[in-house]
């Protein structure tokens, strides 16, 4: 199993592109080229998701045991 979310990217008037991510509220980028607005994305949701598993660890009772669900490629 692959996880895949959706890239909405649109020009932006001021020149170049920026993108959000519907399924991950705040994820969105920016860049000169829709590759780099994607790209720029995909860094903000790896910055979201790591930002939310610290903020989760950090409430973990000490005995917890962390186990991969999903591997990624």
């Amino acid at each position: 199993m692959k996880a895949e979310l959706t890239a909405i990217v649109e020009a932006a008037t001021e020149g170049g592109y920026w993108s959000i991510c519907p399924e991950i509220p705040g994820a969105n980028g920016q860049g000169e080229t829709i590759e780099k607005a994607k790209e720029s994305l995909k860094n903000a949701i790896q910055l979201i998701f790591e930002d939310c598993l610290i903020d989760i660890r950090r409430r973990l009772p000490k005995d917890a045991v962390e186990i991969k669900v999903i591997e990624s490629d």
